[in-house]
């Protein structure tokens, strides 16, 4: 589960610039947060190919004759 915890603490990290944005109109953060979401992004994108590679080995370890 530490994927799921870096999820949660790359989100976390982001509160206070949210907050600064949405709820105090700070366009700076507001830059940050694009930024921010940007990571978000590119975490997923990671975490999809980790998924993949590992579903992918798992059905090749499936349909490979046993030794």
């Amino acid at each position: 589960m530490s994927r799921l915890q870096e999820l949660r603490d790359l989100v976390d990290s982001f509160e206070k610039d949210f907050v600064k944005f949405y709820d105090k109109g700070n366009k700076s953060a507001g830059t940050r947060v694009r930024k921010q979401m940007n990571e978000l992004k590119k975490k997923a994108q990671e975490i999809r190919k980790e998924v993949q590679d590992i579903k992918a080995q798992a059905k090749t370890e499936e349909t490979s004759p046993a030794s």
